[in-house]
């Protein structure tokens, strides 16, 4: 059977009024609004969901699945913000924290196979952190690893240093450019709306000042991504502000690479009373992002989040990135409470999971250009 939007529009298999609509103003090449976004969310069958999902990565990405042979490195668990939602964070001296020492950080990274081409640096911000702490990681990163794609440190982490040194967002990224960064993560999101947040994070990076580093970042000349925590207390409105604002940051400066949904995890934190969405909703929503956010070219399941299993039906859903290797080098959804605490992946078992979903494997660099072996 053919499952393109346009054979489901001449077959008359868009039964809704509204859904067709959209599926029109797709075809045509046009944006939905943010009213047609909730109605997606809100009345859109999965099916639907999924073929008109597919119509857009298809069109952006044709039938290849994209991944990367990185690392994740977590320097440090403790944190001076109080986000309800964290299980991965601890204060000073509280049982379970740690601090890596920079000679501990030297030697994990001088352990880093020579194939992986991205180190992915984020974790709790310290509340003794400093430029100057986060400038000497990067170069020792880059000492020990010449060529290998330093991602680090999300706008929440940058944000409590800039302010704590009285330092413009573009003063800082340049120090840290000019050490060796790449490129900056796309977390501390979580969700825009100021209620929310001071529901979930009320002390973390204000939602303006997160886009206003980013901002930065794309005009500095390096790229980023950005995520969205959902599955919580927020509601389908919130997403759609979300992702609306996140649209409004990329017509601006083009600098987001791909977008992160984040599925809250229930386990080992202030949040543990409340439900997390099933499968079938963690599919709508990567459905809804990958239509509604049409000008950020990749759309990625983290599959050591949503599970391995899991992220392979989300290629059903608009899904073209399926992250990378990571080789057991995150903690912060164990933390959590996930079922797989195997966090790695080979490539032959990643290229076989794409290929089994009908597209095509392909080997990224951090800025999408393939890798050619």
């Amino acid at each position: 059977m053919d499952n393109s939007l346009e054979y489901y529009l001449q077959q008359g298999l868009i039964k809704d009024s509204d859904d067709k609509s959209i599926a029109e103003k797709m075809l045509q090449g046009k944006r939905i609004s943010e009213a047609e976004g909730l109605h997606l969310y809100e009345k859109t069958e999965p099916g639907i969901l999924a073929v008109l999902a597919n119509h857009v990565r298809q069109k952006l990405n044709d039938s290849n699945v994209y991944y990367i042979r990185n690392i994740h490195l977590e320097p440090t668990n403790i944190c001076v913000y109080n986000c309800r939602f964290c299980s991965f964070s601890r204060k000073k001296d509280e049982p379970g924290s740690w601090i890596y020492s920079n000679h501990e950080i030297e030697k994990i990274v001088a352990d880093i196979d020579d194939t992986v081409n991205e180190i992915h640096i984020t974790a709790g911000t310290h509340p003794d952190a400093s430029l100057a702490e986060y400038e000497e990681i990067i170069k020792l990163v880059r000492k020990k690893k010449p060529n290998i794609h330093i991602k680090a440190f999300s706008a929440a982490e940058l944000y409590f240093v800039f302010k704590k040194e009285q330092i413009s967002y573009a003063e800082g990224l340049r120090t840290l450019i000019n050490a060796g960064l790449n490129s900056i993560p796309g977390g501390g999101a979580e969700i825009f709306d100021d209620e929310v947040r001071k529901k979930i994070c009320p002390e973390k990076v204000p939602s303006s000042e997160w886009i206003e580093i980013h901002k930065a970042a794309h005009r500095e000349g390096i790229f980023s991504n950005a995520t969205m925590l959902y599955g919580h207390v927020e509601q389908y409105s919130h997403r759609i502000d979300h992702m609306g604002r996140l649209r409004c940051l990329q017509d601006e400066t083009h600098g987001l690479n791909a977008f992160i949904p984040l599925k809250f995890k229930n386990r080992n934190n202030a949040m543990s009373d409340l439900q997390e969405t099933t499968l079938l909703e963690d599919l709508k929503n990567y459905a809804v992002a990958r239509i509604f956010l049409d000008n950020i070219i990749h759309l990625k399941a983290y599959w050591p989040m949503l599970g391995k299993k899991q992220s392979q039906l989300a290629l059903a859903f608009g899904v073209d990135d399926f992250d990378g290797t990571i080789d057991n080098s995150t903690d912060i959804y164990i933390s959590a409470g996930v079922e797989e605490t195997d966090n790695a992946l080979s490539v032959g078992a990643l290229e076989q999971m794409i290929r089994q979903a009908g597209l095509i494997p392909v080997e990224r660099y951090s800025d999408y250009s393939e890798v050619k072996r």
